[in-house]
């Protein structure tokens, strides 16, 4: 049932070769809500979210699923509660839209079971809710950058799991079409109390659609809560190294980031 799994991450540890990346991490992921993971370039976050979908075994530390360690857990049988997507997901040569979509319903599969109605609903509502519909019968090689993070997203949709991981899902996006796939988690997330956890470059995008902000910082997590416990000048000041002020959203009251560079640490004569 969605919102009732339990995601939890105990004194982790992740690298490549000799570099450590995450280490000593802890991490409690709300059931039913929208995590959030921000933090400076090359911090762990999206080796974090690897290693939650267990792509990336640690060196030390656990990652529990309804308490079972999910590098322990069969990868059929994990997909079938926890979907991910990517950074940089790469498509068969010549597939087609339809059929890469279609691949989300695989862990649905049995051995000899075969394609059903419920499979082609799955399908259609993730194209349709994506707005792909008319890319169906189109090769993913030949859609722009935008069109095929949406195919992406829309096969994650169909794989119809419990918990989403997402690792930057708004990447070659234009503004309207970020709103639109975060509104869309949203959407999917009080529909069916999917659990979603996304890592996001866009602070105040962050602060705006999540209801749990982890800030990573150093190997670890330097912040985590609620958007506006999390989002001040002081974080943005350890995380980023960078001085900003911190604000009300005018339309939803999240906390809004506005990064100070040299040239804008003050506003200009005759303004507010």
């Amino acid at each position: 049932m969605s919102g009732t799994h339990s995601l939890v991450v105990e004194g982790l540890s992740l690298g490549y070769g000799e570099r450590t990346v995450i280490e000593g991490l802890d991490l409690l992921v709300p059931p039913g809500r929208i995590t959030a993971i921000v933090g400076a370039n090359a911090c762990g976050k999206s080796t974090l979210l690897r290693s939650m979908s267990r792509l990336l075994s640690p060196r030390a530390g656990h990652v529990l699923l309804d308490g079972r360690e999910v590098h322990r857990t069969p990868a059929k049988e994990l997909a079938r509660t926890l979907g991910l997507l990517p950074q940089s997901p790469i498509a068969p040569e010549g597939i087609t839209v339809g059929d890469l979509v279609g691949r989300g319903r695989h862990p649905h599969q049995g051995v000899f079971s075969r394609w059903s109605r419920e499979d082609d609903a799955a399908v259609a509502a993730a194209l349709e809710a994506t707005q792909t519909t008319v890319l169906a019968d189109r090769a993913v090689d030949e859609l722009s950058g935008g069109q095929r993070q949406r195919v992406w997203i829309a096969m994650a949709l169909a794989q119809q799991t419990d918990l989403l991981l997402l690792d930057e899902p708004t990447t070659f996006l234009d503004v309207a079409h970020q709103v639109e796939v975060l509104d869309l988690l949203t959407d999917l997330n009080r529909a069916r109390g999917t659990t979603i956890v996304m890592v996001l470059h866009d602070l105040n995008l962050a602060a705006r659609y999540a209801d749990h902000l982890v800030a990573v910082a150093g190997g670890r997590v330097h912040a985590s809560g609620e958007p506006g416990q999390v989002l001040t000048e002081d974080c943005v000041r350890a995380v980023f190294g960078l001085e900003s002020r911190v604000i009300a959203d005018p339309t939803s009251g999240r906390p809004l980031m506005l990064p100070l560079g040299r040239h804008h640490t003050q506003a200009p004569a005759g303004t507010a």
